[in-house]
């Protein structure tokens, strides 16, 4: 059961990698990367308070994913945990997520929050230019119509994360 809702999942970001929505759904896109990188992603134990805790997708910014990113993740388990949203100001809260998207509001500060996130097990996911370079782990691209990933793999390794070999397929990799 686990290994099809799994296959189903890859499918869903296959078709989404490759690029058959518009760019003006490119946050409903984007929202289901961010829902689907928790089936694809393995944090150490203490990134959680407690074991079974729900992983948190955290919005450092404007929310441009509107309520459908809360509604979705309501219904999405990976592995035994539940999926929660929340919008987050400030490091501290954001230090309590497992992972931060750091939208484009707050681009022109990213650098300053990826140093301040640095030393945790968060998946931080940017969507500029610079954000893989400043050690951001997961970047969206727009390639005409389609929304692709980069994945910066050896910043997911400073941060203890394991990105599984699917999406790591799915995706551009850089070593920074």
């Amino acid at each position: 059961m686990l290994i099809r809702s799994m296959a189903i999942a890859l499918l869903g970001m296959a078709g989404l990698a490759c690029g058959a929505e518009p760019v003006a759904e490119e946050y409903q896109v984007k929202g289901a990367f961010l829902l689907n990188f928790t089936k694809f992603v393995d944090w150490p134990a203490q990134a959680f308070k407690k074991p079974g805790a729900p992983i948190a997708i955290c919005v450092l910014g404007e929310n441009p994913f509107g309520p459908e990113l809360d509604r979705a993740a309501g219904q999405t388990v990976a592995g035994n945990r539940r999926v929660s949203v929340r919008q987050v100001s400030d490091e501290q809260q954001a230090r309590e997520c497992q992972i931060v998207f750091i939208g484009g509001s707050r681009r022109k500060r990213s650098r300053e929050w990826l140093e301040a996130l640095q030393g945790s097990s968060i998946l931080t996911v940017g969507e500029s230019e610079e954000f893989l370079a400043n050690g951001g782990v997961i970047d969206f691209r727009l390639d005409g119509e389609k929304v692709r990933i980069e994945i910066g793999t050896a910043a997911a390794e400073r941060a203890g994360l394991r990105i599984s070999a699917k999406l790591l397929s799915l995706a551009q990799s850089g070593k920074r």
